[in-house]
């Protein structure tokens, strides 16, 4: 047998591994002339072949986990109990063929003519122990009055609206009756588009799931609703009529809504509860689950500036249920775009078949959770569902009560393990500790920094601030590579400082030779700025935990894999062991998982933000160009400091920091050169920029009013390009402020001449005064004539009016009471859509503030004495400089139509405080 050789005779012959163990038995046998110790290195090659490993990974992971879609089944291959995407997509095509159907529009009577008989279809095809109903439903008037978000300050009020609802449920048990499960989504469109991912994708998966359980549900123990309604465009007023007025309401027990903020792709959750109960059954038996809490967080937040159907069913019925969502391709959203042939081959298939199986679950259960139990615990938010998919094929649920056990657990241990750690290696330990938390501060301040920087300068070299809305992958150059770049230099930084530091430290220890020592500090640092990673992790963990932020399981994935990984491989508590290079085991086997778990939502999540830019400006011009570019490398600068922390704290011990700093310098170039010279368009006639072309006539202040074309856009940019292809006299500008009541247009383009054909003055709304009485508090009835417009918005001064009413002018029903009114700057907002025999003639009754300024008009921001009330009424109705704009239109532009936005013909009035 081979004697091994002591460790107080060390030979320059020993592996490294041996050599280091020398050190630590004999820290004096360095000095020994001869023995050299290789200074730590990796290969520049080695370092390259692992990034690209890394992002390939994950690219893997996004397309599998968003992209990858079931086969689309044929009627035949399906069958009778089955669920066909062909069949499904037949109900698409018919109902995008009939255009753009509106609220109180022909085409939307045609849509609901033909869901009406698809729905009989169903009902003569059902099997014979199965009861189906069917029934048109007009809604009368009503008002909507949901709190905060979108609807601060606003009454929706609505008028004749039609649905088609549908029952389904079992002969021979009566029990069925009084316990159903709604499933829902809206026919309607906004009048720029067809609509075939908004949503008339949803109301096709509805009739193919609804033919399907016609011949399951003779096992059924409870009834499914089918409603298919109208008004949801125009602020959720299909939902909210349907829960208050229909009597088949009331036996709802759990609501289901399927959306779309785009179109095609897999329908995933973004919002469940507050009854975890929905969303545990559904991960038990979906066949393709897609859900992420993370778009929960963010929706609720009001990061996302939308609602949902859902949002009535929950806040008004105080019911629980799921709400799932298309949000591929978001940039078509409400745009000509929303189209069929964008719609990709399974999406249906994908919703559909999981649709399925949860009703059938549902169904057959012996008991559906009561609505409204939840309030006691949606207060303490201990049942709350944490749910997340792993690659499309399990969904993993568990409530927030399990969720701090956990959380906790690992906070502490983490914790433990780091007091343990300073306590050991003293305040030396402690310091480097500090230090290498710098280095992370320096990588967030250095890659934020660098990305947004560029978000400044995009709009001063590019046609439009956000030129790479049509190509995403822009983004990889002008964002992600100065973001790594600082990212990488930020931790340099820190890593100098780290190194100076512990060279002091080490200067202690006289007996390691002045070349070992170096070797030791860099490996020591290299250590610090790995470990740094997990504090990043554990600090964002504890706020998670604290504020109850569902999404905060990514940084338990992002903070146990590594910790795990080290700990096994690399850590010791011995302060006398010498430090090794880590192993890039440990960076595989702490970075598979957190891969796995979170890459596909992170590239899912900025394709959606880039993608959400195209109606980015809410007031158009009210926004610093810059700011969504800023957005967007912030997020980017953002996920890169938190995913790439371990990774690049390999880097600083080998020779690829300059290849990594040259590489990316020539890709952000190459970026700068595509988009200063225009080789990759910012839009296409795919992905288009949103337009609206208005005919506005101003009857505000005058009994002549004025009459001009107003052309402005939501997405970020100005409109000199399209205006010049147009050339139909437009000036644009920031001279003109366009006031529409629900927004204001601070940058847009007019044309003043040709604007008098299309429209007449008694299609102009009245406002006037009929009685104004002050005895012991001032009231003040005011008629409203809306004249043939169904649509309109009211805008009334809080500043000056204490409270109101608000009847309907036929018949006196009252709309609005007294009490409730919240205010956005001073205005509250009667947002009005009704169908075709909706009233016109209103009644508003206005209580006046006791030190109200009538004698001395106050002004608001524009400069202008605020009026008592302003109102503006649409017409979907294109007159000839408006037909003319339209069709000169680049390809690139299209309408863009949202429930506060005007048709293409709006008349404007008001009524000033000193009437």
């Amino acid at each position: 047998m081979r004697r091994r050789p002591e460790s107080e005779t060390p030979s320059s012959s020993s592996p490294p591994s041996n050599q280091q163990d020398t050190d630590k038995s004999n820290e004096g046998g360095d000095r020994t002339p001869g023995v050299r110790r290789k200074a730590p290195q990796r290969s520049p090659f080695l370092w390259l072949i692992l990034f690209l490993l890394i992002a390939y990974s994950s690219w893997g992971v996004y397309n599998y986990q968003f992209q990858s879609l079931p086969f689309p089944l044929t009627p035949e291959q399906a069958g009778k109990r089955g669920f066909s995407e062909v069949e499904a997509l037949e109900h698409v095509k018919a109902l995008t063929q009939l255009g753009p159907h509106s609220v109180a529009s022909d085409a939307l009577d045609l849509a609901l003519q033909y869901v009406w008989e698809a729905s009989e279809k169903i009902k003569k095809t059902a099997h014979w122990e199965v009861d189906v109903q069917v029934e048109l439903f007009n809604a009368k008037s009503g008002a909507n009055r949901l709190s905060g978000g979108l609807f601060n300050g606003r009454t929706l009020v609505y008028s004749d609206l039609n649905h088609i609802v549908l029952r389904i449920l079992p002969k021979y048990a009566s029990e069925a009756e009084e316990n159903a499960v709604l499933v829902s989504s809206h026919i309607d469109t906004v009048f720029s588009t067809g609509g075939a991912g908004d949503c008339s994708s949803c109301v096709a998966v509805m009739l193919e799931l609804a033919r399907g359980i016609s011949q399951w549900a003779h096992g059924f123990k409870h009834s499914v609703i089918f409603l298919f309604n109208t008004g949801e465009e125009e602020g959720l007023n299909g939902a909210h009529s349907f829960i208050t007025q229909h009597p088949w309401s009331k036996t709802i027990r759990m609501a289901i809504d399927l959306e779309a903020m785009g179109i095609g792709g897999k329908s995933g959750i973004f919002q469940a509860g507050p009854n975890p109960w929905a969303i545990e059954n559904f991960a038990m038996v979906a066949k393709y689950p897609s859900g992420q809490i993370i778009a929960q967080d963010l929706f609720s937040s009001g990061a996302i500036k939308s609602a949902t159907d859902f949002q009535v069913y929950k806040e008004v019925a105080g019911l629980s249920g799921l709400d799932f969502a298309y949000t591929d391709n978001s940039a078509v959203y409400h745009t000509k775009n929303d189209k069929l042939e964008l719609l990709r081959e399974g999406s249906l298939q994908h919703l559909g078949e999981n649709m399925l199986a949860f009703l059938l679950k549902i169904g057959t259960s012996s008991s559906l959770p009561e609505a409204s139990v939840m309030e006691g615990e949606e207060i303490t938010g201990q049942t709350r569902a944490i749910y997340f998919d792993i690659l499309g094929t399990y969904m993993v649920v568990y409530r927030q009560r399990f969720a701090n056990l956990l959380h906790n657990s690992v906070i502490m241990q983490s914790l433990l393990i780091w007091i343990t750690s300073i306590l050991i290696g003293g305040s030396s330990a402690a310091v480097s500790l500090v230090l290498s938390f710098l280095s992370v501060i320096l990588m967030w301040i250095f890659a934020i920094g660098l990305a947004v920087l560029v978000a400044f300068i995009l709009p001063l070299i590019s046609v439009s601030p956000i030129p790479y809305v049509a190509s995403p992958w822009l983004v990889l150059g002008l964002f992600a590579g100065p973001a790594l770049i600082g990212a990488l230099t930020g931790q340099y930084l820190g890593y100098l400082i780290l190194r100076r530091y512990l060279s002091k430290v080490y200067s202690k220890r006289k007996k390691l030779s002045p070349i070992l020592r170096a070797d030791v500090i860099k490996l020591e640092a290299e250590r610090w700025l790995y470990k740094a990673g997990s504090v990043q992790w554990l600090i964002l963990l504890i706020l998670g935990n604290y504020y109850k932020i569902g999404s905060s399981y990514l940084a338990l994935f992002w903070l146990v894999p590594p910790t795990f990984a080290y700990g096994l491989l690399e850590a010791t508590l011995s302060p006398v062991r010498l430090p090794r290079p880590l192993k890039l085991a440990t960076l595989l086997m702490g970075l598979a998982v957190p891969i796995l778990i979170s890459a596909g939502v992170f590239i899912q999540l900025a394709g959606t933000l880039i993608a959400s830019l195209v109606r980015f400006d809410r007031n158009p011009g009210g926004t610093p160009e810059w700011l969504g570019n800023a957005i967007i490398a912030t997020f980017i600068a953002v996920v890169m400091c938190l995913t790439l922390v371990y990774l690049l704290s390999y880097v600083h011990l080998s020779g690829v920091k300059r290849s990594i700093v040259i590489s990316t310098c020539l890709l952000f170039l190459l970026s700068l050169i595509i988009v200063k010279l225009g080789i990759v368009a910012p839009f296409t006639e795919d992905i288009a920029r949103s337009v609206n072309v208005v005919q506005v006539v101003d009857a505000r202040g005058t009994h002549h009013p004025s009459s001009y074309v107003s052309m402005f856009s939501t997405t970020p940019g100005k409109l000199t390009k399209e205006v010049e292809q147009i050339n139909e006299g437009f000036i644009c500008g920031r001279d003109k402020v366009v006031d529409f009541i629900t927004f204001l247009v601070k940058y847009g383009c007019w044309a003043n001449d040709e604007t008098g054909d299309g429209w007449s003055k008694s299609d102009i709304p009245t406002l006037h005064v009929n009685t104004d009485t002050n005895e012991n508090s001032r009231i003040t009835q005011v008629s409203i004539d809306t004249k043939s417009s169904t649509r309109w918005t009211l805008a009334i001064n809080l500043n000056e009016i204490e409270d109101f009413t608000f009847k309907d002018g036929g018949n006196s029903d009252e709309l609005v009471p007294v009490g409730n009114k919240s205010s956005v700057d001073g205005w509250h907002i009667i947002q009005y859509s009704g169908g075709k025999n909706a009233p016109t003639k209103f009644d508003l009754t206005l209580f006046w503030n006791k030190n109200s300024s009538r004698s001395t008009p106050k002004v608001d921001m524009e400069g202008e004495d605020r009026p008592l009330l302003k109102v503006r009424t649409d017409f979907n109705r294109i007159t000839p400089k408006v037909k003319r704009v339209l069709m000169k239109l680049p390809p690139w532009c299209s309408l863009f139509g949202k429930s506060t936005s005007p048709h293409t013909l709006a008349f404007l009035s008001s009524l000033p405080v000193t009437f």
